[in-house]
């Protein structure tokens, strides 16, 4: 694949140039249960346009029920169907490998124990009730005693998987630990290595396209590792909303796999055209603003959307990386556009 070296244009809004939107939720809809500002007015006018909304999520701990419910409450009216879970990706994943109706020790919450009986598999506690896997998934409640099973049963042989290993999760009182901080615990206990079924593993997007039946998909996400990864990997357009972990800073700083399609402040970005970003000399431009590597430094001049501002930044970022990451220093020009 040609590795990007600017966000992309689109004389289309994103909600008529795509068919569905697959939306991370966690830093895009909503952070720790509230709704992210624009969100639901946001979603509910590309529903009305046409555009199916699919909810794909690594957090494992809520079934797709309980997802859709509270999605609902919020004012995005959403069924079962329409959400996505790693927990769903990581049981289909098990149940590929071992024998119907097996023992599978789970270190998550409600969310993976239900998939992965609905595979047929038996959730267990405890590694002396023989499991034939080992699976971790998202549990807020998470006991360090599970976390004990898991590496007692990964040391003995089991075969083990994750869910996802995202190392944070958005909370609304800042940045709290993910399934992958749980998961290093039980890598540094027995030096074992999981099988990860979430983004941006294939199998995640595999059980999103066996769900939702995509044909132009746009995956919709606020984190580079995961969603913007995902897309990439399996070549698909994405759009990096700035309303969850990615600062402007580490967009900027993003290796080729990492470097989003378009780029917008929040979901308002899938009602809009999405402006182009053209060489300007040595740099590049978008809107009103010029950006450009000079020296050890990026800089921006001119005025209008900061949003635009920063899609030039990129463009010169990630011209100056190319297949690495940008080193240079982005302060000035940052703080010059109020990020």
């Amino acid at each position: 694949m040609t590795h990007r070296t600017s966000p992309s244009g689109s004389d289309l809004a994103l909600d008529a140039a795509y068919d569905t939107a697959l939306l991370d939720l966690d830093g895009v809809v909503y952070a720790g249960g509230e709704a992210i500002a624009h969100a639901v007015e946001s979603l509910a006018t590309a529903r009305e346009h046409g555009m199916h909304l699919a909810y794909v999520t690594n957090n494992a701990a809520r079934t797709p029920q309980t997802v859709a419910a509270h999605l609902t409450e919020l004012g995005v009216p959403a069924d079962a169907e329409d959400v996505i879970t790693s927990a769903q990706a990581v049981a289909r994943l098990i149940a590929e490998q071992v024998p119907a109706g097996s023992r599978v020790l789970a270190i998550g919450g409600e969310g993976l124990q239900t998939a992965l009986r609905e595979r047929g598999l038996e959730p267990v506690a405890s590694a002396e009730d023989d499991p034939a896997a080992v699976v971790q998934g998202y549990d807020p409640e998470l006991r360090w005693s599970l976390l004990a099973e898991a590496s007692f049963a990964v040391a003995r042989g089991v075969p083990w998987f994750a869910s996802n290993t995202d190392l944070t999760i958005p909370n609304p009182r800042g940045i709290a630990p993910g399934n992958g901080a749980a998961v290093e615990v039980v890598r540094i206990a027995t030096g074992g290595e999981p099988q990860v079924a979430g983004k941006p593993q294939p199998p995640m997007h595999r059980e999103t396209i066996l769900r939702t039946g995509a044909e132009r998909p746009l995956v919709v996400g606020d984190r580079l590792d995961t969603d913007i990864e995902g897309a990439t990997g399996a070549e698909v357009d994405s759009l990096l909303v700035l309303t969850g972990v990615t600062t402007a800073a580490q967009l900027l700083a993003a290796v080729p796999k990492h470097r989003p399609t378009y780029v917008a402040a929040d979901l308002r970005g899938l009602l809009e055209p999405q402006p182009e970003v053209s060489a300007d000399g040595g740099g590049a431009r978008c809107g009103g603003w010029t950006a450009s590597a000079e020296g050890e430094a990026l800089t921006v001049e001119g005025d209008g959307d900061a949003l635009d501002g920063l899609r030039a930044l990129c463009a010169a970022a990630w011209a100056a990386a190319g297949d690495g990451a940008c080193e240079l220093d982005a302060g000035k020009a940052l703080a010059r556009l109020g990020f």
